[in-house]
């Protein structure tokens, strides 16, 4: 086992351990929310593309409303506490979901799409983004160049295995019984993060023995992200992603749904894209990821979405099929996946540890969902204005080098930060 792990992840000597249950605490977690991932993407589809601004909205407002109480928690409770207390919230969330949606009436149909959506957006930010804090405070900066990209091996298996089980139960079990497989599944990444070793970080492990949380204020994730240029350039960075991903979101609704007109189908549809994205993305962060990063450094790696978006918007406004969709969706995700969000999580191990979970987690819930939000009433206002689709894509597309030059500068400073520590 050690020599496989030397070979795909450059696992070194008494790093094992560690690395296997990170990879394990993230493939349950993704499988977690990947079960959920295709139920809440066909209830955008049936709202249509009029009402994803609204939702869009309704998210950005409840993370920004979550991140304070967030941050209390963090400053009161220790790292290996408050973890399980988060995603259990969540538990019990979707359990009263699943409720409601087997036994309560027919009425409340209308109004429980809407908040499910929400919902489960929420969760796709937060669940991650305490795994990945976690990570950061878990592993030095060089190890987090080695690892990360194995680590997210884990995660990539996670979801093809939940969007496998979807594609394949959606239309047999339904929702609710979907919704309770995803919180076993959640139980199961409590689990494995109970069970985590030491940092290898000194001031964490010293942390962790003397049962002290990281401290600081409920707004420290806010006040600090505006007072740093680093911050606020990693902000920048995530704002030019998650505009890409929401414009390109709104084009999945429109094609797909003028494709599949059954709920199901749709879901089903879906299900098999992200499995198709899964299997490219365990093949990138088994034998390219680790060596990338380590290789031509943060700056490289983070700079690789940036083209491949260039590129996409570009082919997709001038052809616009379901075909270059499919295409343009898998590459993208999947080059998120294994390179993209393996390097921007590398840029949160060179700041302090109160800035890795409420710093990370303002960034991570309210700054992507802030992108979400100017992307999805930027395509609702030039639809309005009578823009096709494809001409939408066209003028993304230049956004992509804004985007190229944000990455360059933060992989310059990562280093910079990095030699100083």
């Amino acid at each position: 086992m050690r020599s496989v792990l030397g070979r795909l992840g450059t696992v070194e000597e008494g790093e094992e351990r560690a690395t296997i249950l990170a990879a394990t605490y993230f493939f349950f977690a993704l499988a977690s929310y990947f079960i959920l991932r295709a139920v809440r993407d066909a209830a955008g589809v049936a709202a249509g593309t009029d009402k994803l601004p609204w939702l869009f909205t309704g998210t950005l407002l409840t993370t920004l409303a979550m991140n304070p109480l967030y941050s209390s928690v963090v400053a009161r409770l220790p790292v290996r506490r408050f973890i399980p207390i988060v995603y259990r919230v969540f538990i019990a969330l979707l359990l009263t979901f699943a409720a409601i949606i087997k036994y309560g009436p027919v009425t409340w149909e209308p109004f429980l799409g809407p908040a499910f959506w929400i919902l489960t957006s929420i969760y796709s930010l937060f669940i991650p983004s305490v795994f990945w804090g976690f990570m950061a405070d878990t592993f030095r900066s060089d190890q987090s160049k080695r690892l990360f990209g194995f680590i997210s091996v884990g995660g990539t298996l996670g979801a093809l295995a939940g969007s496998f089980l979807t594609s394949r139960l959606a239309e047999v079990v339904g929702t609710p019984v979907l919704m309770v497989m995803s919180v076993v599944l959640l139980e199961c990444a409590v689990q494995s993060a109970r069970r985590f070793p030491p940092s290898f970080r000194s001031d964490t492990r010293k942390r962790d023995a003397e049962e002290r949380s990281v401290g600081g204020s409920s707004l420290a994730g806010i006040t600090h992200v505006l007072t740093s240029p680093y911050l606020l350039g990693i902000c920048a960075y995530m704002l030019l992603f998650t505009i890409g991903s929401t414009i390109l979101y709104f084009q999945q609704a429109e094609i797909v749904g003028a494709r599949y007109a059954d709920r199901e189908a749709r879901t089903a549809f879906l299900a098999t894209i992200d499995t198709v994205v899964q299997s490219l993305t365990i093949l990138a962060q088994l034998f390219i990821t680790g060596r990338v990063l380590k290789w031509l450094g943060v700056g490289a790696t983070l700079a690789i979405m940036p083209v491949l978006s260039l590129v996409g918007f570009t082919a997709l406004g001038t052809w616009g099929t379901l075909a270059v969709f499919v295409v343009f969706q898998v590459l993208r995700r999947a080059g998120e996946y294994a390179f993209g969000r393996p390097a921007r999580e590398v840029l949160f191990t060179v700041v302090s540890a109160e800035d890795k979970y409420k710093a990370k987690n303002f960034i991570d819930t309210f700054v992507y969902r802030g992108g979400d939000q100017i992307g999805a009433w930027s395509y609702a206002g030039l639809s309005a204005a009578g823009l096709a689709a494809g001409t939408i894509s066209l003028l993304a597309a230049p956004m992509s080098l804004a985007w190229l030059v944000v990455a360059y500068w933060l992989g310059r400073r990562n280093a910079r930060m990095e030699r100083a520590a």
